[in-house]
């Protein structure tokens, strides 16, 4: 699930600009040492070094025991459904990027859209067992934003009638619940590191293995189901993240706390001075150990002075490039729309958040002032 918000990834010089988000990108002179090794030993990709360094660092990092690397989070998710041989129908959110119910349709997977919850935008478990058929094999729930979806219901609802849980982590890098890392919840979680995430790789992904077995197979579906120069057993693709990333990524992950720390002031900056504008509702506050304050998403209820696209487009002529994320649903679609869970009736919480939210700005690299010019503009509501 990648954001595809306006995101300058050649150079992190800023301009007059102020994107939703922008790549944390590390100093360009600690990246060199790692491109000279990469060329001196003349391994670019196929599980090199680096390769094997990065899982070995998220690992130790996020508080798992296996990790599989990717070249971006939807190939993570497509393999994913493969590794654990889904099939039939799979329960999900249409609130979301469209690589969670793309991932689905690249499986001949039939995606079966449920509401979401109004406080938390994530799937409300409390609609899951009607949707649930005799072709219901998986659900598969996102943490958007990067707030955890209600695990533990998720869970009971799963053992009750034989289901697999696969999250979409793309947003939870780095995010906790009371018992430990989010990540190790469900059959597998898959994460996306494209370059507007909390880490990035510039391009990258990951799945989080419950065994070394399970693991294993899925080194084996992401690399042609390659074992050696004449064994082949699995009909896999190439989905190998290079060394060059993975290089990016031990780098980054130096700096990632320093990045998380900053946005989550930039995140109570914004609490602070839109804590009482009628009509701009913010997101619960997940906590400060729980979250990753991956996105600032607000509300634009109907006692605002103006819309939400009106609010949109005042913030674009002042060259802030805010995001309606996510918006339309995935339900909304043409490849989508035609399913029985896809109609409106079926999701008015769903529908009315995609037709409210804002994602503002929130990056390491934006200023103080910066903050206060956005939320001042939002707090008038007016040209």
């Amino acid at each position: 699930m990648n954001a595809a918000a306006p995101v300058r990834v050649i150079s992190p010089e800023p301009d007059d600009r102020i994107f939703v988000t922008q790549p944390h990108m590390a100093p360009l002179d600690e990246f060199i040492p790692y491109l000279e090794k990469i060329w001196e030993s003349k391994v670019l990709t196929n599980r090199g070094p680096f390769h094997r360094q990065l899982e070995d660092a998220l690992c130790e990092y996020l508080g798992v025991e296996h990790l599989a690397l990717f070249a971006n989070g939807t190939l993570a998710l497509v393999t994913a459904l493969q590794a654990l041989r889904i099939t039939g129908e799979v329960i999900t959110t249409p609130y979301s990027f469209v690589a969670t119910a793309h991932s689905l349709l690249w499986n001949g997977i039939k995606p079966v859209f449920v509401d979401i919850d109004p406080d938390t935008l994530n799937l409300d478990p409390h609609k899951i067992e009607a949707a649930i058929t005799p072709q219901t094999t998986a659900i598969m729930p996102v943490h958007c934003y990067g707030h955890p979806c209600d695990v533990e219901a998720i869970r009971r609802i799963a053992d009750n009638y034989n289901l697999k849980v696969i999250y979409d982590a793309a947003h939870a890098f780095g995010v906790q619940t009371d018992s430990g890392s989010v990540l190790q919840h469900g059959d597998l979680s898959a994460l996306s590191f494209h370059a507007t995430k909390v880490f990035n790789t510039f391009e990258g992904g990951a799945i989080i293995c419950p065994d070394a077995k399970t693991k294993q197979r899925i080194d084996h579906l992401k690399n042609f189901g390659y074992v050696d120069e004449v064994t082949v057993v699995a009909p896999g693709i190439n989905a190998k993240m290079s060394e060059i990333n993975a290089a990016f990524g031990l780098l980054q992950l130096k700096h990632v706390d320093e990045a998380i720390a900053k946005r989550k002031r930039i995140d109570a900056m914004y609490r602070g001075q839109l804590r009482d504008v009628k009509g701009i509702r913010c997101l619960e506050d997940a906590g400060e150990t729980v979250a990753n304050c991956a996105y600032f998403p607000i509300l634009v209820e109907s006692d605002y002075p103006m819309s939400r696209d009106a609010l949109f487009e005042l913030l674009r002529s002042h060259d802030i490039v805010a995001r309606r994320y996510f918006y339309p649903l995935i339900s909304d679609f043409p490849m989508y729309r035609g399913l029985p869970s896809a109609s409106r009736d079926n999701l008015p919480v769903a529908t009315d958040a995609a037709l409210k939210v804002l994602c503002l700005p929130i990056y390491p690299a934006l200023s103080d002032e910066q903050v206060e010019r956005i939320a001042g503009i939002v707090a008038r509501g007016r040209s």
